[in-house]
């Protein structure tokens, strides 16, 4: 179960760099805009926001990210997949709590973090 955890959280933290991607690249794109429902004006006027979000989502998947390539300390691992995808479950229900119509993307954000998170502590117990 740690080793599903783990490649469950490498999932997220990959759909986490997506993520910044979107935010901090392809903000004002057309593909972009689809994707968060903004206008081209909302696009212009949130960009220096979403640059920040989009970090914000690529500092999460880089502490995952250290994990799954520096495997040795059990302890230290668990404890910054925990808080790494933790942090991520806990933005998905910041998202869908302060905004109910944005369920399905806080679904994308956080499904796979969730199971990562049950399946590695599951794992550890």
């Amino acid at each position: 179960m740690v080793v599903t955890g783990l490649v469950l959280a490498g999932l997220a933290a990959l759909v986490h760099v997506y993520i910044f991607w979107l935010e901090s690249v392809a903000w004002t794109t057309p593909r972009a805009r689809a994707i968060f429902g903004t206008t081209e004006d909302e696009a212009r006027v949130t960009r220096a926001l979403a640059y920040n979000q989009g970090f914000y989502n690529l500092f999460l998947a880089v502490a995952v990210v250290i994990v799954l390539v520096a495997v040795g300390q059990l302890a230290v691992g668990a404890t910054l997949v925990l808080v790494g995808a933790g942090s991520m479950v806990a933005a998905a229900l910041v998202l869908v709590l302060s905004d109910r119509s944005k369920a399905s993307a806080a679904r994308t954000q956080g499904l796979l973090p969730l199971l990562g998170v049950v399946a590695l502590v599951v794992g550890l117990v």
